[in-house]
């Protein structure tokens, strides 16, 4: 084969794996791989009573035997918005009541994502990452995975998620 010929299609072969894995990116991403907020009409699914119930009591026994490094999606009521916290990553941090006796820490990173519009009183959906502390645990992968390997977290608030 020419040369020319071998260029045209080595070229070819490129676009069309460029497309392959553009197109697998958008799927495995949700179709929204930008860290911007995006507006939606459609909020995230109710959890049933049971499923809320089981998960409030997972957190219970977390906190008891100290687990961490579980991914939980749930509801709650903004109770405190508390200053950033910028070393480092900068975090975006507020209270979340989830229950009369849960309260969580989000630490939001806002190097990641856009700064969630969330005021005291809002009640907001949330998916995370649980890790333990001795205040009752933090929720934090409140983000897209910058890198596209797993789903990551958002927080639905006021009509808008923040990835």
């Amino acid at each position: 084969m020419k040369a020319p010929v071998k260029k045209l299609l080595l070229a070819l072969v490129i676009l069309i794996g460029a497309g392959i894995y553009d197109f697998v990116n958008k799927q495995l991403s949700g179709g929204n791989t930008s860290n911007q907020t995006s507006t939606t009409t459609e909020a995230p699914k109710n959890t049933s009573q049971n499923q809320n119930n089981a998960l409030l009591e997972k957190i219970r026994d977390a906190a008891v035997h100290q687990k961490s490094g579980w991914w939980l999606e749930t509801e709650g009521v903004v109770i405190k918005n508390l200053k950033d916290d910028t070393k480092g990553h900068q975090h975006q941090k507020f209270l979340l009541k989830l229950a009369p006796d849960i309260t969580l820490l989000v630490a939001h990173n806002i190097d990641l994502a856009p700064r969630a519009n969330v005021q005291k009183g809002d009640k907001i959906k949330i998916r995370g990452r649980y890790e333990w502390n001795n205040r009752g645990g933090v929720l934090h992968w409140t983000h897209h995975d910058p890198k596209g390997r797993k789903e990551g977290g958002w927080i639905f608030a006021n009509g808008k998620y923040f990835k």
